[in-house]
């Protein structure tokens, strides 16, 4: 029997892990994790995943909240990676008022050539369900990644306007306000961003309420209200670097344990 249909080298199991971390993601779990019950095993722990996060540094925070599920869910965090998108659907107008709760007020709103959102009296909302967007209970509950929302709006040079926001994290019954943000800032001649981190909010939020609203001052005829652009409520982990465990940052970053390894 020649040397690659007795494949001894691939007993190693850190150089098994180095080869493997090169496997996109989906092929590991669909296709790797059913050749034997060694690489099973390999797969189902964390070093091939640390590996892989060497190869892609935004990966990292993403392990370090995966450690603090009970047991750790390396390779299905790693596979649905589910922090750093927007979770708000159509949030620069592009499909006019689709995925909005839309409340029309004094003239209604306005979708402008630019995406803008433009608006007399009128509320604007959101409702974002965290369970359907690659989360799950107990990576929200236990790792309670941070929830960062934002939203561009601005005021016209002629007219005077009144903008608010007002975010709310939900429990599962859509009514419990576990945290909340709301912001009134002062009209500016421009466009402004208004940004909160939600951090250490309380388990159980299932939800988050986006809403803002905008009024002109001087009740003029037609759109003279404020401007607004690029709302969004984006996932993001911030765990710290002391959940990880030392032994496997020490393995992970040290790359010569397996270069040692493979050239004995």
């Amino acid at each position: 029997m020649d040397h690659w249909s007795n494949p001894v080298w691939l007993r190693d199991s850190p150089l098994l892990a180095l080869i493997l971390s090169w496997v996109p993601g989906r092929a590991l779990v669909t296709r790797c994790w059913l050749v034997c019950r060694r690489w099973w095993d390999l797969l189902d722990g964390p070093t091939v995943w640390w590996l892989q996060a060497e190869q892609r540094p935004g990966l990292w925070a993403t392990l370090v909240a995966a450690r603090l599920c009970h047991p750790p869910r390396w390779s299905r965090i790693c596979l649905l990676q589910p922090f750093g998108h927007n979770l708000l659907r159509n949030p620069c107008g592009q499909d006019q008022f689709g995925h909005w709760q839309v409340e029309h007020g004094g003239h209604g709103w306005k979708v402008e050539e630019n995406r803008c959102l433009v608006k007399g009296w009128c509320v604007k909302s959101q409702l974002v369900d965290l369970l359907k967007e690659r989360l799950w209970e107990e990576l929200l509950d236990n790792c309670q990644p941070e929830i960062y929302i934002s939203d561009w709006w601005g005021a016209r040079e002629d007219c005077g306007c009144e903008y608010s926001i007002c975010v709310r994290l939900l429990a599962a019954n859509r009514y419990t306000v576990i945290a909340e943000f709301q912001a009134n800032p002062d009209p500016i001649q421009q466009y402004h961003q208004v940004s909160y981190r939600f951090r250490q909010y309380s388990r159980g939020v299932r939800y988050v309420h986006f809403l803002h609203k905008a009024k002109d001052t001087h009740f003029w005829v037609g759109h003279y209200s404020a401007r607004i652009t690029n709302s969004t409520v984006l996932k993001a982990s911030e765990a710290n670097w002391q959940h990880v465990p030392p032994e496997e940052e020490e393995r992970v970053r040290d790359k010569s344990i397996y270069q040692k390894r493979m050239f004995r």
